[in-house]
């Protein structure tokens, strides 16, 4: 397989389960099935803050080298001047139409730009029905009844 999906860090509380495979158990996995080298790229990640330095950088740079297996990190878009441009333009068109207005909302492939603000049933829970973290039903300006 040209890429398999691991996990570098705890999601949620201690109590929870580690997400699988942990990347550092996944280094020795290759090197053990003779692949000659790993490049891992912190896909969850925009940034480099104590997560990805830490568990990428520090703890799987030095599973790597302890096993002798060639390793390197793709660098994160963190303040590349095209990335932070297109979060100032998505910030001003939000902010637009927020106001009211109608910005240009250029998009890329033939599907258009997406919604700024979820409508009620867009993303299916696989969990069933809950309430939107902001208590807020869009599709009025009230409060869903599982707010008040």
């Amino acid at each position: 397989m040209p890429w398999e999906l691991v996990y570098c860090s705890r999601s949620g509380p201690p109590s929870q389960p580690w997400l699988e495979p942990d990347v550092n158990d996944h280094l020795r996995a290759l090197h053990e099935a003779g692949v000659p080298g790993a490049a891992v790229c912190p896909i969850g990640f925009v940034s480099d803050h104590m997560e990805v330095v830490y568990d990428l950088d520090t703890e799987a740079e030095e599973t790597a080298r302890e096993i002798g297996l060639p390793f390197a990190r793709a660098a994160t878009v963190g303040t590349a001047e095209r990335f932070v441009a297109g979060l100032v333009d998505l910030l001003e068109e939000r902010a637009a139409l927020a106001r009211g207005e109608q910005p240009e909302q250029p998009a890329v492939g033939s599907r258009g730009p997406v919604h700024s603000v979820c409508p009620v049933d867009c993303c299916r829970n696989l969990r069933g029905a809950k309430p939107a973290a902001c208590q807020v039903d869009w599709t009025t300006p009230e409060p869903t009844a599982a707010a008040q």
